[in-house]
């Protein structure tokens, strides 16, 4: 790597980092706390005819399908047009308009509409986004890419946990911080960072298949990640009641400070975590370890009847998927084999997180009623421990 590209991956890599984080924070903090208590309100409001966790389940449900189809379409249209930065910037505008619009609505249809055209727009910037990291950072720092996305999830939380400081803002005003803080984010890399590709890896990277073999590592890599994200996203949607199903006196507040301040420790430990794996070459071990890390974290949470052990075994399964997902997106660019498709083929890894959206709604209505929590953690442990053995190689890695 030459001079000039040294200093351009040099700048561009805390650009894409602040970049990221402005994606985590325009859904973080609206889908964890913002939109289920506004969901709680209008479903109180409605009496019997109505419950926020099937309203939040719909709305999951619908917007997980239009986050697929955005991902993947505008993702592949980047690929063809040839350039990131028009489709970042279209989607950060719209995707801010829209959350603003949110404050606007009171009808349960008019809420979904909205939401899916919000999940549309946020993919049109989030897909682009996500390949332009892989147009310039070669593989050899994957693991300190993946460090630094951990920062994204911390940086969401720790805006849901400002906004929500007490008297602080009300709705509406809320959702302009949310919005305010995205923009700031993300403008940075649209402004300063480098459009030309500096690492355009052919069809067959050197080193890609290095701890699987032949195709298996995508479609294993690509399992794994989906039976993580279950889990994940299950906690993601549901994080708020189930802690004031352990104490009805928890607050949208205290939910944002737990959810901060686990990943707020998560980040500059995958950060230690990534670069490990880079020096050592074993990009997949840190990821192994965080799963089965994860699972016993979810056996904790579903054994335990006291909320302060239950909050944290939380703890340690956010802490440890959180480690997971943002590193295993990094090695995800490392294994995709055609960077001219590079877009389109990170929409299709997108999947992993969203298809859990569409299966986590069904789970959490059928289990959650009949058998509670408890043993929809079980369940979700052992879809943990699934994903740590599909990252076994077949020799040391």
């Amino acid at each position: 790597m030459g001079d000039d590209q040294a200093r351009a991956q040099a700048r561009f890599l805390p650009l894409f980092a602040l970049a990221w984080a402005g994606a985590s924070i325009a859904y973080i903090p609206f889908l964890t706390i913002l939109l289920p208590v506004r969901i709680e309100g209008l479903a109180a409001a409605q009496g019997q005819l109505a419950t926020p966790v099937t309203w939040m389940s719909t709305i999951v449900f619908t917007g997980a399908i239009a986050a697929s189809i955005g991902n993947i379409a505008f993702g592949w249209a980047s690929d063809l047009v040839g350039g990131r930065r028009v489709w970042v910037a279209a989607g950060l505008a719209l995707s801010a308009v829209l959350l603003l619009l949110t404050a606007h609505v009171t009808g349960f249809a008019a809420h979904v509409a909205l939401l899916v055209c919000w999940q549309l727009a946020l993919n049109m910037m989030i897909g682009p986004l996500s390949a332009w990291a892989g147009d310039l950072v070669p593989d050899a720092h994957k693991g300190r890419l993946g460090g630094l996305m951990a920062f994204a999830p911390a940086a969401g939380a720790l805006t849901g946990a400002l906004i929500t400081v007490p008297g602080l803002a009300g709705p509406a005003a809320r959702l302009v911080m949310v919005a305010t803080l995205e923009i700031a984010c993300v403008a940075p890399l649209l402004l300063f960072g480098s459009a030309a590709p500096i690492v355009v890896q052919g069809p067959e990277t050197p080193g890609a298949r290095a701890d699987l073999p032949g195709r298996a590592v995508l479609l294993r890599m690509w399992l794994a990640r989906l039976l993580v994200q279950v889990s994940e996203a299950t906690l993601f949607a549901y994080l708020y009641f189930w802690l004031r199903s352990l104490d009805p006196a928890s607050s949208d507040a205290e939910s944002a400070r737990i959810f901060g301040g686990v990943l707020m420790v998560a980040a500059p430990l995958a950060l230690v975590v990534g670069g490990w794996a880079d020096r050592r070459g074993k990009p997949l071990l840190p990821l192994r370890v965080a799963a089965m890390l994860a699972a016993a974290a979810l056996l904790l949470m579903g054994a335990s009847p006291d909320p302060v052990v239950a909050i944290i075994g939380y703890a340690v399964f956010s802490l440890c998927s959180g480690i997971f997902l943002a590193l295993h997106s990094a090695q995800t660019l490392r294994v995709l084999p055609r960077g001219n498709r590079r877009g389109r083929d990170l929409g299709v890894f997108n999947l992993t997180n969203t298809v859990p959206s569409l299966i986590m709604p069904g789970l959490t209505m059928i289990m959650i009623p009949a058998l509670g929590f408890r043993a929809l953690f079980v369940l979700l442990a052992i879809l943990a421990f699934g994903a740590a053995a599909l990252l076994v190689p077949s020799r040391r890695a």
